[in-house]
């Protein structure tokens, strides 16, 4: 499990140096495989050199069909002029620039001021691959709105950040999330944890889900909830850098906000796309004799009887606590999700996924013990 040291500190306050509190936690709680420095590099004055920008003027480059002359505001007396090739953005958007002397990921040399095509262009303008925020380089990022030109990136974005690589023991299921490797280092460090995040939406008429649970020894505890009227689409860059900096790729803002409760709270969940579901409903039992599913992987799983799934009032559409099916998967498509937070007996889990060969985040959990 990768643990953002920046994530970390937003639940507890961590005043010792990195390599210090590795030893401490691989001496009381867990292996501390190593820790890991990614991002931008936080060397020097650096950081203060990406910005949040605001495209002023973007336009076709006099003497290039493939790129933009641009001028940015970037907090300067004047606005900066740039040189650009991705075409997904124009004027008013908010993006992400290095200034000139700006040290990159992966890259020797600082950046300088260059001519392409006899243009001057007096910085750059950033995809979240050249951030390491993301695998997208298809085009620039574009920001969310509110952000001031000027504005320290490393405030708005994970630019830049130490990752410990760290494994559980099978007893300690309750490290496998940010918050409660939180809790491990309040208690060793004598720090002030701070209060669980999140909280309750209000309830909203014609959200009631029919749920029947026939298996209570594999599953005690199973709710569902109906959000309506779902705009599924990309994440915010910032919840796609935090989620690349544990390792996992952004799907949508739908699926990805239920991997970022997974990793902080230890609690995986899983979305439906409601108008997929025979009849809305949702029945937890056992797989009955013959029955297949095709999972999100896109392979067909021949099921028996030892194997606990999530069931709609026809037939299976998610292997319970291992991975969901590729019929009810949310798309872009999407208007209605059945949002699921169950607890699954762990050993039931462990058999489904050992003998299908199907390993997932949400299994690794289960099979460890997830507090209900």
């Amino acid at each position: 499990m990768r643990v953002p040291l920046s994530w970390l500190r937003e639940y507890v306050d961590v005043d010792v140096p990195p390599v210090q509190l590795a030893r401490r936690l691989s001496v009381s709680s867990l292996e501390v495989d190593r820790v890991v420095g990614v991002g931008v590099p936080n060397t020097g004055a650096n950081l203060d050199l990406f910005r949040v920008g605001r495209v002023i003027e973007a336009g076709k480059h006099p003497n290039a069909d493939r790129l933009q002359l641009c001028r940015v505001d970037v907090g300067e007396a004047e606005p900066r002029q740039i040189v650009c090739g991705a075409w997904n953005f124009g004027a008013g958007a908010t993006v992400a620039v290095a200034l000139p002397g700006a040290l990159l990921p992966g890259v020797d040399q600082p950046l300088g001021e260059a001519r392409l095509r006899g243009e001057l262009s007096r910085g750059m303008i950033l995809s979240e691959r050249e951030l390491q925020l993301g695998d997208d380089h298809g085009g620039i990022m574009v920001l969310g709105e509110g952000l001031e030109p000027g504005a320290p990136l490393a405030d708005e974005l994970p630019i830049s950040d130490t990752v410990f690589e760290v494994t559980p023991t099978m007893n300690r299921g309750d490290l496998l999330s940010v918050y409660g490797l939180a809790r491990e280092v309040a208690a060793l460090f004598g720090s002030e944890l701070r209060p669980m995040p999140g909280k309750d939406p209000p309830l909203r008429p014609n959200g009631e889900v029919q749920i029947r649970i026939d298996d209570l020894d594999g599953c005690p505890r199973y709710i569902g909830r109906v959000f309506a009227g779902v705009k599924v689409g990309p994440s915010p860059a910032w919840l796609r850098g935090r989620l690349a900096s544990v390792g996992i790729r952004s799907i949508s803002n739908v699926v990805d906000v239920t991997n970022y409760v997974m990793h902080a709270l230890g609690s995986p969940l899983h979305v439906f796309d409601r108008a997929s579901l025979a009849e809305g409903r949702i029945v937890v039992r056992r797989a009955h004799a013959g029955e297949e599913l095709c999972t999100l992987d896109g392979e067909l799983r021949r099921l028996n009887s030892l194997d606990l799934t999530i069931a709609d009032a026809e037939r299976p559409v998610a292997l319970a606590g291992v991975m969901g099916g590729l019929e009810t998967e949310v798309t872009e498509a999407t208007t209605d999700v059945l949002l699921e937070a169950a607890n699954f007996e762990p050993i039931t889990i462990l058999q489904t996924s050992e003998r299908l060969g199907l390993r997932s985040e949400a299994s690794n959990r289960w099979e460890k013990g997830v507090d209900p």
